[in-house]
């Protein structure tokens, strides 16, 4: 047995790595952070761990745990709760909200879209105590989810985020659920990007509320997420774009002003949809590359990745990419269905910026043995198993 190496073309089906330590650009806000939903890549971060206040960012996690209930069909969009005083006192003068009424019966779609596209305080309360009883109760649902998720800087102490010294978080927790958020639930992420919602309310006019998110009304591919705003913190926005296959997270917090919200967010997108590629490697499940079998009753093997493989790099670095199949062979049979093979090795500037399993996409049976003889006489004569 000998190592063999086979070196791939990277031209269309690999990408490469980079450092986020060369980025030229300078975001006017405390804390922030960037990364490519595919890849995984942080393209750009500026004191991510800071610790901050989430303000109605908090409702990404409420939303989570309401679609996490649906997928599991223990709640419907058609349910029914019952508003509280407790709820409606959050439709007060003051806080952000859909302008519920003590008593009314609402579904939870309409509470989702008053939570998602109004940002409605009351529509939090009414919402977690409709699912738990209490919002206290709700909260713990909330935490136990981010803590699934990994989010291990995150406190949550109420479904809203309004002012509470325990409701803690960082950007990177943040981007953590708003990528959670669009993997998991595609079809419910929907809600986020719709500009406006009518709710028809009891005793008096339908109240029609703006998403308060800016980068929707600029056309561009922004589809999500989330404004938030308290007087300590400043303004903050959860933001992602799609183009051209490609989808990028933001998360940042301590904007000065609301023009700053939305100017500097765009201004942190289009940098890296412009300066950076994402390129696939491979389709999970899918052939990748084949190599020879040595006695087997097939002479070629197919070989996979159990995942998708993307990377993000700079859109200038292409040439300094390399691909590595690495395995001992010949492989001889008989080879199992999904056995480990090989190691595909992604490298950049010679650095290993990934390493990963190739398996076989099927099972190999030995040859007899007069035809072993004959590919052993074969091998020995012209070299070829």
């Amino acid at each position: 047995m000998r190592k063999i190496i086979i070196y791939l073309l990277l031209t269309i089906i690999t990408s490469g790595y980079f450092s986020i330590g060369h980025s030229n650009i300078n975001i006017n806000a405390r804390t922030v952070i960037l990364q490519d939903f595919l890849s995984g890549e942080i393209l750009y971060e500026k004191d991510a761990d800071r610790k901050i206040f989430p303000a109605s960012l908090t409702k990404i996690m409420t939303s989570i745990v309401v679609f996490d209930l649906l997928k599991q069909k223990e709640i419907s969009l058609n349910d029914k709760f019952i508003v509280s005083e407790n709820a409606w006192r959050l439709s007060e003068a003051g806080y952000s909200s859909m302008f519920i009424m003590v008593g009314d019966e609402i579904s939870v779609e309409n509470l989702l879209k008053g939570i998602i596209i109004s940002s409605g305080n009351d529509a939090c309360v009414a919402l977690a105590e409709g699912i738990s009883g209490s919002e206290e109760e709700f909260v713990i649902l909330m935490n136990d989810k981010a803590q699934e998720i990994g989010m291990i800087d995150t406190n949550f102490s109420n479904s809203s985020g309004i002012n509470s010294p325990d409701n803690l978080s960082t950007v990177r927790d943040i981007l953590l659920m708003s990528n959670y958020l669009i993997k998991t639930f595609p079809n419910y992420y929907n809600y986020f990007k719709e500009k406006e919602f009518t709710w028809n309310r009891t005793g008096g006019d339908p109240i029609t509320q703006g998403n308060r998110n800016p980068l929707l009304y600029k056309n561009i591919g922004v589809d999500g997420i989330k404004t938030g705003y308290l007087a300590y913190e400043k303004y903050s926005l959860a933001s992602s774009i799609e183009k051209k296959g490609r989808r990028l997270i933001a998360v940042a917090s301590g904007f000065e002003t609301k023009k700053d919200r939305s100017t500097q967010s765009l201004k942190l997108l289009t940098w890296g949809l412009t300066k950076f590629e994402t390129i696939k490697i491979a389709e999970k499940n899918k052939t990748f590359t084949s190599i020879d079998v040595w006695q087997g009753k097939k002479k070629k093997l197919n070989l996979y990745l159990e995942h998708d493989i993307y990377k993000t790099i700079p859109k200038s670095k292409k040439k300094y990419l390399e691909a590595k199949v690495i395995y001992e062979g010949p492989i001889q049979a008989p080879i199992n269905k999904d056995e480990v093979i090989a190691k595909l090795k992604i490298s950049y500037k010679g650095k290993n910026i990934g390493t990963y399993n190739l398996l076989s996409i099927e099972s190999v049976k030995r040859q007899n043995i007069i035809s072993r003889l004959i590919t052993s006489i074969n091998f020995l004569i012209w070299g070829d198993v």
